[in-house]
């Protein structure tokens, strides 16, 4: 499910023209404004990232509330503050920034597992209610951004509705996937490694039934969006957790350590080569507005 097989016939980048390239003609064009998708294309970098900003997510959750003392309820407010910080920054932004992205989606990981968390740790609600409700929010959640914008599509996030609807819908997979994921570690008692392997197959059908039976592009996404969320929780509790409990013994210092280390590395790659984003979102305005004169 890379950029090309994401793809849809509608255009990433759209050049809007002002009342006054309208009433002046081509020579109004350098006018134009260049509306720049908001999120990176779907490519393997894509899914690396995303897969270690949900292991990050597991582990920095546990480190925080463990280690530091915060508690839950602690943790959660830190970091849901620091997510509406770099969500402005986020909807600031004119166009995809893979520094301020990727941030925005390690701290949602963290956020939406924490919400998950907090309604079975903290109020005794059954992980199987949780998974239910979260998968109803995301439904409702997708339901209204298509009858407002009429698309589902992550080509198309370029106005501050829309990004807004991506957002929602991120922050209640990484719940959903949190629920689902510790439902079925609990009933099938698979152990980390187990656990991982599972979602990594579920994952693959997903991949089958999208380039050989032809699954929507779009759901397709979502679907495999939500199943890296147990698949970094698996393989970061398998990191992490000690080697009696069936991990590896790392601890979830050196765990998210490594792991951020990672994501920096290949977010400061990306943002120098630019292999994320689309030909036609690094299109200058003027070179853009010459091409449609």
């Amino acid at each position: 499910m890379t950029n090309e097989s994401l793809s849809t016939t509608d255009e990433t980048s759209e050049i809007s023209a002002g009342p006054a390239a309208e009433e002046h003609g081509p020579a109004a064009s350098v006018r134009h404004r260049l509306r720049r998708n908001k999120v990176p294309e779907v490519t393997v970098y894509f899914w690396i990232i995303k897969v270690l900003c949900t292991t990050v997510g597991e582990t920095a959750a546990d480190l925080l509330n463990e280690k530091a003392g915060l508690g839950l309820t602690g943790v959660s407010v830190l970091m849901s503050a620091l997510l509406a910080v770099v969500l402005v920054v986020q909807f600031r932004t004119r166009a995809y920034r893979p520094g301020v992205y990727w941030l925005a989606v390690a701290l949602i990981s963290v956020v939406g597992t924490l919400i998950s968390d907090n309604l079975t740790d903290n109020m005794g609600v059954p992980l199987g209610t949780s998974a239910t409700v979260f998968a109803i929010v995301l439904a409702v959640v997708f339901v209204v951004w298509y009858r407002r914008e009429r698309t589902l599509s992550i080509h198309h996030i370029d106005s501050t509705g829309r990004e807004s609807f991506y957002w929602l819908a991120v922050l209640f997979t990484f719940a959903l996937g949190t629920a689902a994921g510790d439902l079925v570690s609990e009933r099938m008692n698979l152990g980390y490694w187990l656990s991982a392997v599972l979602f990594a197959l579920a994952i693959a059908a997903v991949a089958v039934a999208h380039f050989a039976l032809g699954l929507d592009a779009v759901w397709s996404f979502w679907i495999a969006y939500v199943l890296t969320r147990p698949l970094g929780a698996s393989i970061g509790d398998y990191l992490s957790q000690p080697t009696g409990d069936g991990g590896l013994g790392l601890g979830t210092v050196i765990t998210s350590a490594l792991f951020l280390a990672v994501i920096l590395g290949l977010v400061v790659y990306l943002g120098v080569t630019r292999k994320d984003v689309t030909e036609k979102d690094v299109i200058e305005p003027r070179r853009a507005a010459r091409h449609t004169a």
